[in-house]
């Protein structure tokens, strides 16, 4: 009775975890001879045999029948054979059945304790194999707990996952039972535990939000070229179709916003901008800094940074609301965008370069390095934006700012 508990123990285990039969036959004809390794020094001569599906095993010992005992493990005496059944010659195969209750309360202790290790570390290997097939993948979970740094979240089978809270949108707001959609980031194992990593910030994951959206883009008709975020606030989407009859940009949004108000949703408002790709850079400039209109466009290949001239009015279209539009603009071209105003279509403008009295050269240069040649682009640019491209302390900007502004009043 004690061998069919043990068996159907884990015969039901098996069941629940999915663990293939070759598999669990193995484990526990394993464990079953390691113990019998610890009892008699050898399981070479015993055989095991494991019926899963009714839940039970039988261990039988072999050994040979001599008159003088030497190995008491592979050998029995014949006399003792005689108590049992005196048919046996010396030389012939003495067979007996290995009761489980022979095992002792410690050995069956240790059978169990074995058994649910090695059950353990196969679910642990399983769920990180599936995983690790998983990467990139959208899954969708129920959070179990919310903590400060990270929210736990279970999937369908009750794995646990992490999200952490770096890889939240910002906007984000998560409570136990709520549903959670995210693509599985990492997979790595820690201390021999698998820790499944997902994000909602991944460019990836609004990339697989468009393949379910898009039947299009699933289908390969349409292809995603490139995707740049600023999670949360705004993001830009290169798009592009091999088919002429295709309108890529148009298919993305759908009829009336249709497909494109489902992923603004699933990102809290996230502003996303559909353009149309192109391998000509100067098209592709103009087409990401977009409502902004280019008067003219300056590469510079070996330095990596673009000279884009605008009209005034069209300066703070470009840079976008805190610099997000041209920092977009700039990670999708992978280059570092300087805007410059077309001076020519504004007389009121003034050159930094007739502040020399107040403003000191190399302050000045540094702001026509990042394309603030005149007084009004360098009030239409953030202060954080001028600290970071020129390299300048705030305090500096706040002053710079304060001095062009008293220009104009």
């Amino acid at each position: 009775m004690e061998g069919l508990n043990l068996i159907s123990t884990f015969a039901e285990f098996k069941e629940l975890k999915n663990i293939d039969r070759p598999t669990m036959m193995s484990v526990l004809e394993d464990v079953f001879r390691n113990q019998l390794i610890k009892m008699y020094g050898t399981a070479d001569n015993f055989d095991i045999i494991i019926n899963i599906d009714k839940g039970d095993f039988e261990i039988w010992r072999n050994r040979e029948v001599v008159e003088t005992v030497e190995d008491p493990n592979t050998q029995i005496s014949k006399d003792e054979v005689s108590k049992i059944d005196n048919s046996y010659e010396i030389g012939e195969e003495f067979v007996e059945e290995v009761k489980l209750s022979s095992f002792g309360r410690r050995g069956i202790l240790n059978l169990r304790q074995n058994l649910n290790g090695r059950i353990m570390d196969i679910e642990k290997a399983n769920l990180y194999n599936k995983y690790t097939d998983k990467v990139g993948d959208i899954i969708v979970g129920e959070v179990y707990q919310v903590w400060k740094k990270e929210i736990l979240v279970l999937d369908e089978d009750d794995n646990e996952l992490i999200l952490p809270k770096t890889e939240q949108i910002p906007n984000d707001f998560f409570k136990k039972g709520d549903t959670v959609r995210a693509v599985v980031s990492s997979v790595e194992m820690r201390n021999n535990n698998p820790i499944i990593t997902l994000s909602r910030t991944s460019s990836v994951f609004l990339e697989r939000l468009f393949e379910q959206e898009v039947p299009e883009i699933f289908d390969g008709l349409i292809t995603i070229k490139k995707i740049v975020r600023i999670p949360g606030e705004r993001a830009k989407v290169a798009v592009e179709s091999y088919d002429e009859r295709i309108d890529p940009v148009g298919a993305c949004v759908g009829v009336k916003g249709s497909r494109i108000h489902g992923i603004v949703r699933e990102l809290r408002n996230e502003n996303i901008d559909i353009i149309n790709w192109t391998s000509n850079m100067q098209l592709l400039i103009q087409r990401a800094l977009s409502p902004a209109k280019i008067v003219s466009v300056k590469i510079n290949e070996q330095e990596k940074r673009v000279g884009v001239f605008l009209k005034p009015s069209d300066v703070s279209l470009a840079i976008g609301k805190g610099g997000s539009n041209i920092k977009l603009a700039g990670m999708l071209i992978e280059m570092e965008i300087d805007v410059f105003r077309d001076i020519e279509e504004e007389e009121e403008d003034v050159l930094l370069s007739e502040f020399t009295d107040e403003i000191e050269e190399w302050v000045i240069q540094s702001l026509q390095s990042i394309g603030c040649d005149t007084a009004k682009s360098v009030l239409a640019l953030p202060v954080s934006e001028i600290v970071r491209r020129a390299d300048l302390e705030e305090e500096t900007v706040l002053e710079i700012q304060k001095i062009l502004r008293e220009e104009f009043e």
